[in-house]
């Protein structure tokens, strides 16, 4: 995983072109690239600081947790639906979604879903 640059190079970088450097002269004499310093002084004039936003984790789950309540209740009214089937409910209702999402929505819940057999068990040989 990468590793942010420390705010006290951000900083130099930042009050270099603040003294009268282009944002591509401040970046080569720090030996960062031309487009980090850009960005740095787009973040300043934005938010007024150079410090780093997080890194990594998860940014996307909250779209399909907003609909938690109507995929439990899909589940609810179907307890054998696969999550293919499930994906096509949703996106009947206006939720695109994909598989594997799905699959990470019941895995936070440690919710399992188990296929049922259709047969009867086997007296005479254990089958699988």
């Amino acid at each position: 995983m990468s590793k942010a640059l420390s705010v006290d190079l951000r900083d130099r970088v930042i009050a270099a072109i603040e003294g009268g450097m282009s944002c591509r002269q401040a970046a080569a004499r720090f030996g960062v690239s031309a487009a980090s310093a850009i960005r740095w002084r787009s973040r300043v004039r934005r938010q007024g600081d150079v410090r780093p936003g997080p890194l990594g984790g998860d940014r996307r789950s909250g779209r399909i947790e907003g609909h938690a309540d109507l995929i439990l209740g899909l589940v609810e009214r179907k307890s054998d639906i696969t999550l293919a089937e499930l994906r096509e409910a949703l996106a009947r209702q206006g939720v695109a979604t994909s598989v594997s999402s799905l699959w990470r929505f019941f895995g936070r819940r440690r919710i399992t879903l188990k296929k049922s057999r259709r047969t009867r068990t086997s007296r005479a040989a254990p089958t699988s």
